[in-house]
């Protein structure tokens, strides 16, 4: 299996300005669990996360005033398409992460996450009724 084959194609982009309240409400509101951040003048392209979120709100920060481009990680490993689910869950592991971007070309095509990969190697399991012994 490839990564094109478990990765979203949907991908939420933020701006580096968005307060992470704004990013935290897309993201819910998407039921993903990062975003892209788009910095064409700064770093790039990052990734802010869920738990970017947290830790910034377990610190006792204001999500109101907080910027995207405070807790982005621009140090991003970036999967291709072409690569394999394999490549990408050895990568998260190595990492630490949960999510990857995917590039094409040099642009994001999608995100592939822990739950994506999951998905793959579990297929959901249909229920089978127990027979009483």
């Amino acid at each position: 299996m490839l990564v094109r084959d478990a990765m979203s194609t949907v991908v939420l982009t933020i701006g580096p300005a968005h307060t992470l309240r704004q990013a935290a409400a897309l993201m819910s509101a998407r039921r993903v669990g990062a975003a892209v951040v788009l910095d064409p003048d700064g770093t790039g392209i990052g990734i802010l996360t869920e738990r970017d979120v947290l830790n910034s709100v377990g610190l006792g920060q204001d999500p109101d005033a907080e910027r995207a481009h405070a807790h982005t990680t621009t140090d991003v490993v970036f999967a291709t398409p072409s690569w394999t689910v394999e490549e990408a869950a050895a990568a998260m592991a190595h990492g630490g992460f949960r999510h990857l971007i995917v590039l094409d070309r040099g642009e994001p095509a999608g995100i592939v996450s822990v739950r994506d990969i999951i998905r793959l190697w579990a297929p959901a399991r249909v229920r089978t009724p127990q027979v009483p012994a």
